[in-house]
């Protein structure tokens, strides 16, 4: 903006030589005749010249601009405030100064967040936490080119820009699963809370019991009463004795489910969950669940990032709050081929020797979900164990 009135300054500086020049020629080659001066006239002013208005903030050529959409405010902020700071925390234990990370609060308004950010200058966005505010989120960010590294595992909404860090049940049933058949496992029961999630859970269950070659006896759907747990524990009883059942609710309810199972008659069967239970700090607590498998995640690392974290915040994290940090490493990762101020180098995301976090080693199909190399944890004596470690990379 000073350059510009320097500009306009010297031009109206080389305009009064200019007439200058000209009155001395004009003197000089004129005869002088003495008259009377005439009464001094208005002052001649140049225009202002208006500096150029650009939208939004200043061009960053020195940092990469990454917008973080999570829930900062309302039932999720304390999620959402976990995720931020651990971005924080990844930007400074790799003492990273490239990346600069600015966070906006989709409670507010998912959308709205979203053009705010690409107005200011984000190329990549990092999150929504929730399904819904992704699919609002899309749209905004696919206009602009700009990519989407969400928190969701909701797999109808991955593709067309849009990736999912989120845990998936699919793969999380897959793996328990598998290990259970490895034990000689072959027959399985199901009793599954009513639901969205409880639905994509049953489908799940039922292409993983078939692709390990075992059988699934029956599946129970259930609300969550008293009442409707019983009939279903009931029923699956009826159906006869299975290795296994799986449980897809939370830890919480399921340590309420399993005792009505057993007497239900199943008394004998293996009990299974999802990775929800990993999200339970106390389910090494919950007596009812002791013996049962789960795979998900590895919390070998977590449970140095927590500690860390703890020192920093003065609180523990939310277990979620590492799709935060691991997302930040992967864009570090990718910046060596991301030159400032060009767009996110999208297909880097696709790399087929995926990418290592504090959740272990993942990779992004072709369709955007995160594969996850899970393990399996045992619920056992007040904690738990694992029981079939997850493999360290693809």
């Amino acid at each position: 903006m000073a350059e510009g009135a320097t500009i306009g300054q010297r031009f109206t500086g080389v305009r009064r030589i200019a007439m200058l020049a000209v009155a001395i020629l004009v003197s000089a080659c004129s005869t002088v005749v003495p008259t009377k001066a005439p009464p001094p006239g208005p002052a001649v002013v140049a225009p202002p010249v208006e500096p150029a208005i650009m939208p939004g903030l200043p061009t960053d050529n020195d940092h990469h601009m990454v917008a973080l959409l999570v829930p900062l405010t309302g039932p999720n902020g304390a999620v959402g405030r976990s995720i931020a700071n651990a971005t924080q925390l990844a930007l400074l234990d790799t003492n990273n100064a490239v990346l600069r990370i600015t966070t906006y609060d989709t409670a507010l308004g998912a959308a709205p967040a979203a053009q705010k950010a690409i107005d200011e200058g984000a190329r990549l966005i990092l999150g929504p936490l929730l399904a819904e505010d992704v699919r609002a989120v899309l749209p905004v960010a696919k206009r602009a080119g700009v990519t989407v590294i969400s928190f969701s595992n909701d797999t109808s909404i991955a593709g067309s820009g849009a990736y999912l860090m989120g845990y998936s049940p699919a793969q999380s049933i897959e793996r328990v699963v598998e290990y259970a058949r490895s034990q000689g496992i072959t027959t399985y029961g199901g009793l599954v809370a009513n639901g969205v999630y409880g639905q994509r859970a049953s489908t799940s269950f039922l292409r993983a019991v078939e692709g390990a070659k075992g059988q699934v006896i029956s599946l129970q759907p259930y609300d969550r009463s008293i009442a409707s747990i019983t009939a279903a524990a009931s029923r699956l009883g009826k159906a006869g004795p299975v290795g296994a059942v799986l449980i897809a609710d939370d830890a919480a309810a399921a340590a309420g489910v399993v005792p009505l199972m057993r007497k239900g008659g199943e008394g004998g069967a293996r009990v299974l969950g999802t990775e929800r239970w990993n999200n339970d700090t106390t389910i090494g607590a919950r007596a009812a669940l002791n013996g049962a498998w789960f795979a998900s995640v590895s919390d070998a690392l977590y449970r140095q990032y927590a500690v860390k974290y703890r020192a920093r915040f003065g609180a523990g994290p939310y277990r979620l709050s590492s799709m935060g940090y691991d997302s930040v490493l992967l864009t570090i990762r990718i910046t060596r081929d991301w030159p400032i101020g060009r767009p996110f180098p999208e297909a880097r995301l696709r790399d087929p020797g995926g990418f290592a976090g504090i959740d272990g080693a993942f990779r992004f199909g072709a369709n955007g979900v995160a594969e996850r190399a899970l393990e399996v944890q045992e619920v056992r004596g007040g904690t738990t164990v694992t029981v079939s470690p997850a493999p360290s990379g693809f």
